[in-house]
């Protein structure tokens, strides 16, 4: 595994790691003292690379990680909220249950945190013009920055809908939502990276986004926002590129093997090291498995309703999941003795098994080796179902149907027993076929809930956990941004 481009990110973190980062007047009005701020950081072409990294080591923020654990998972189908009943009930139980407030943890730190990659994000696209310097690096530092404030700000306008578009280091306190950030940050932001970023790198660079990245990104926000003729057009870029492709084996595009693989188009490295400062994610750690043997808390539980989405032998089941008392590298997964193997309801129906979540499964001696798993951003498998959705959706099967059969045919390993091809050129049975293909193929990567809400299916799928609609689509600013700007950015409707 290639960690060098790890330390070099740590590096220029540390160097600006305290610059002011959110739209909130108690982030603006504070100058860090005896560090380096925005103002006199950015004088050489190492400062820019430097500036640079630090935006990158935002991505290994705990807090990036949807407010550290993973409620966009907890809010789907997908899984439940895991560890033993009582831990952190106050707190992600509500996401279970779409009863949590304005005031909740995860999403007001989850807000944030993607606020001060913004920030950072700025500070280079604001100083680095400035800097005398080779001309390729200096827009390769400032494609990397779009690149990155594009995905945070998709980030943003998935989750919280329009959000205050902030592009300079020094915006006043009281900047409205905006309803252009699609159209008027995140396309240009990608079309500067694509035409700036190299198609790939070598040596301590592995791992920093491509043109490829930005094109994948560029896809997933097109899907979103229903521009189906820029997804396929974005994602086939990336397939016709024959830069990528499919791990021959499911589980190592999550193993350490897969690291900075073929199936990779952008993660985020870490090393186990149970300190992001020092090169670690807690990412892994949040969701390892709780108990013996010890791996992590425990977090974000494989849903019965997940595991009946398997075809009848499709190895990605046993692949994605830990189930109690199988054995992983060697290591007998016994759980956590304070859970039950299952729970079940007043009725005596089983509702919940001890399960874990296998996509971040570590082997070694402690919890250290969590910390060390790379959070797959985009993976390949992706890009081609966004590709075959963008492509049925604008009426050209053929290709859809080959990039769906694609993945299907990786997932089997081998067996032609299983996962047969779809065929034919029914748009709406392979848009569902799509669908299906996606939960398995993703699941508990942070993609299903955000997949139900842009298909307008959520309501009828997660509204028997308590989804409201014309609420829940998105989550709610969080309160203390409405009181500092005094109004200014207004709560979402519902809440």
């Amino acid at each position: 595994m290639r960690t060098l481009s790890i330390k070099h990110l740590l590096f220029g973190a540390l160097c600006i790691g305290t610059i002011s980062l959110s739209a909130c007047k108690k982030y603006l009005e504070v100058d860090p003292q005896g560090q380096l701020t925005e103002v006199n950081y950015f004088e050489t072409s190492n400062d820019a690379v430097l500036g640079t990294n630090a935006v990158y080591n935002v991505l290994r923020n705990a807090f990036f990680n949807e407010g550290l654990y993973p409620i966009l998972d907890i809010m789907s189908d997908d899984t439940r909220k895991g560890s033993n009943a009582s831990d952190q009930q106050g707190v992600l139980n509500p996401f279970d249950n779409f009863t949590f407030g304005v005031t909740a943890e995860p999403p007001a730190n989850w807000y944030n945190t993607l606020y001060l990659g913004v920030r950072r994000a700025n500070a280079v696209i604001e100083k680095v013009p400035a800097i005398s310097m080779d001309a390729t690096l200096k827009n390769r530092c400032l494609g990397e920055a779009r690149f990155l404030r594009a995905l945070f700000y998709l980030d943003l306008v998935r989750a919280f809908g329009p959000v205050p578009k902030i592009t300079g280091i020094n915006p006043p306190v009281k900047v409205p939502r905006d309803t252009s950030i699609y159209r008027t940050v995140i396309l240009p932001d990608l079309e500067f990276a694509i035409a700036n970023l190299p198609s790939a790198y070598t040596g301590n660079d592995i791992g920093r986004a491509t043109k490829f990245s930005a094109y994948s990104l560029r896809a997933r926000a097109a899907l979103f926002f229903g521009d189906f003729q820029l997804a396929a057009t974005s994602a086939s870029e990336v397939i016709n590129s024959n830069l990528f492709d499919l791990e021959a084996d499911f589980s190592n595009a999550f193993r350490p093997e897969g690291n900075y693989g073929k199936e990779s188009v952008f993660e985020v490295g870490s090393i186990g090291i149970d300190n992001a400062d020092a090169g670690g994610n807690e990412y892994g750690n949040t969701q390892g498995v709780r108990g013996s043997p010890n791996r992590g808390w425990g977090f974000n539980r494989p849903s019965i309703n997940l595991m009946n989405e398997f075809e009848a032998g499709d190895p990605r089941k046993d692949k994605s999941i830990i189930f109690v008392n199988e054995v992983l590298d060697g290591v007998t997964i016994l759980g956590d003795g304070s859970t039950p193997d299952s729970t079940k309801d007043a009725n005596g129906t089983v509702i919940e098994y001890e399960t874990y979540n296998q996509k971040v499964w570590a082997n070694g001696a402690s919890t250290l080796p969590s910390w060390g798993i790379h959070k797959k951003i985009i993976r390949y498998a992706d890009v081609l179902l966004m590709a075959a959705e963008a492509l049925n959706e604008t009426n050209q099967p053929g290709l859809a149907v080959t990039y769906l059969n694609k993945v299907r045919l990786r997932a089997r390993n081998g067996d032609n027993s299983i996962l047969p091809d779809f065929t034919g050129a029914d748009k709406d049975a392979l848009r569902n076929a799509i669908y299906h293909e996606r939960r398995v193929e993703l699941a508990m990567e942070s993609h299903r809930f955000f997949d139900l809400i842009r298909t307008g299916r959520a309501v009828v799928v997660l509204g028997p956990l308590g989804f409201k609609a014309n609420k829940n689509e998105r989550l709610p600013i969080p309160q203390v941004e409405i009181d500092i700007t005094q109004g200014t950015i207004t709560q979402n409707p519902g809440w």
